[in-house]
């Protein structure tokens, strides 16, 4: 669906792009068991027929769940939260950032901001919910 709902607003995106999820911070991933991004993330990669690299992006600080906050706590909560693991895989390329639900878009703004710095060429945003 995520797929068609792509092609019918005639995006096109390259088969040398990069899809990378939005990590969680370590520990709640595993107390959560899974990462819904990246479970997005590697449908839409097969689909798609685009790598998925969710080494790349990593969260580095421990913040408060997003949706826990008042917007005005939400727009600094992930400052300096993410780095990038491999900039050499980012020098250059598309990057297609991939999370579940935009919703002040912080986490996506904090993400492309990481991975500009690390040379990505260009950063494009894709959310299931808004």
């Amino acid at each position: 669906m995520l797929y068609r709902a792509i092609a019918y607003h005639g995006v096109v995106l390259s088969r040398h792009a990069l899809i990378v999820p939005i990590p969680l911070y370590k520990a709640r991933e595993r107390v959560r068991g899974f990462n819904q991004a990246r479970l997005i993330a590697h449908a839409l990669g097969t689909r798609m027929g685009i790598p998925v690299r969710a080494d790349i992006l990593l969260k580095t600080k421990k913040t408060a769940p997003q949706m826990a906050l008042r917007r005005e706590e939400r727009l600094t909560n992930l400052v300096g939260a993410f780095a990038v693991s491999d900039t050499e895989s980012v020098r250059n390329r598309t990057i297609i950032l991939m999370d579940d639900i935009k919703t002040t878009g912080t986490t996506l703004e904090e993400a492309a901001k990481v991975l500009k710095a690390a040379g990505a060429k260009r950063i494009w945003a894709i959310t299931v919910a808004h």
